[in-house]
C-alpha cells in the first residue's frame, strides 16, 4: 500500500514538504496534515474518520480567533507537521520493505489525534452553524 497524498510529496532531500504559500498556508497544511492523518489511519488498519464540524472549520475559526490564538494555533500546527512527516516516512518505507505498519501507525494516529485535539481546544467553538460567514 502506497498511498501518498499529492499535498504531501517527498523532496529531493527525502524530506516530506507540505503545501505552503502566503496566504492560506496554516489552512493548507491543515488540509494536508488532514489527509495524512488518513494514510496513518489506512496505514494502521483503521477506517479513515470523517472530521467533525470543528476540525473541518478549523482555518476558519483561526482567522476569527484573537491574534495570540491564532499564532499559538499555527505553532501548534507546525508541530504537528513536524511529528508527522518522520513518522509517515518512517510508516511508508517500513510498509515498503513488507513489514507490518499497524503497531506503529496506530501510536502515530494516537499521537496525532491528542495533538489535533489540542489545537481545536485552543480555538473557541464555532456554534451550531459553524463559523462565521461574511458575504
Amino acid at each position: 500500500m502506497n498511498a501518498v497524498p499529492p499535498t504531501m510529496t517527498p523532496g529531493r532531500s527525502g524530506r516530506i514538504h507540505f503545501g505552503q504559500g502566503a496566504a492560506g498556508a496554516s489552512s493548507r497544511k491543515w488540509a494536508a496534515l488532514q489527509e495524512a492523518a488518513n494514510v496513518v489511519a489506512t496505514l494502521a488498519g483503521l477506517d479513515q474518520e470523517r472530521p467533525r464540524p470543528e476540525v473541518r472549520n478549523l482555518p476558519a475559526l483561526m482567522r476569527d480567533a484573537a491574534k495570540w490564538r491564532r499564532e499559538l494555533a499555527d505553532q501548534q500546527i507546525d508541530d504537528i507537521a513536524a511529528m508527522m512527516q518522520p513518522g509517515i516516512a518512517a510508516l511508508l518505507g517500513v510498509n515498503a520493505r513488507g513489514a507490518d505498519p499497524r503497531p506503529a501507525a496506530l501510536a502515530l494516529w494516537r499521537e496525532y489525534i491528542a495533538a489535533r485535539g489540542a489545537v481545536v481546544a485552543l480555538l473557541p467553538p464555532s456554534g451550531a452553524m459553524g463559523p462565521p460567514r461574511s458575504a
